[in-house]
């Protein structure tokens, strides 16, 4: 990485939480861990064929700043990223950058249903 990235976008970083359903299965709840700053740069697209004809997948890639390993604000792979109605799933997270300055997460964008 060869300039610092512009975290000019607040992202609530969510965590899942599944309890009884009371009927036998679970529900999955949202916690907010807190906001962290962060840089959106899109990354590779693709086209895939799904039951209803063609639909696009892009990643992204979420730039923030590292935390150590364990701590609640370095995003995991279970967790979301929420901007407004916007909901980007994590799918990977490793460092950016050789001095582990910062943390850059794949993400995919969640439609609504």
């Amino acid at each position: 990485m060869s300039a610092a990235p512009h975290l000019s976008r607040a992202l609530v970083l969510q965590t899942p939480v599944i309890t009884p359903d009371g009927a036998g299965g679970f529900v999955t709840q949202w916690q907010a861990l807190g906001t962290l700053w962060a840089e959106i740069r899109a990354g590779a697209g693709r086209e895939r064929f799904a039951s209803l004809g063609p639909s696009g997948d892009v990643r992204l890639r979420i730039l923030v700043r590292a935390a150590p390993q364990g701590s609640d604000r370095r995003p995991r792979p279970d967790q979301r990223f929420i901007e407004g109605a916007r909901i980007f799933r994590i799918l990977a997270v490793a460092e950016a950058d050789v001095q582990g300055r910062y943390l850059v997460c794949t993400a995919q964008e969640e439609m609504p249903a």
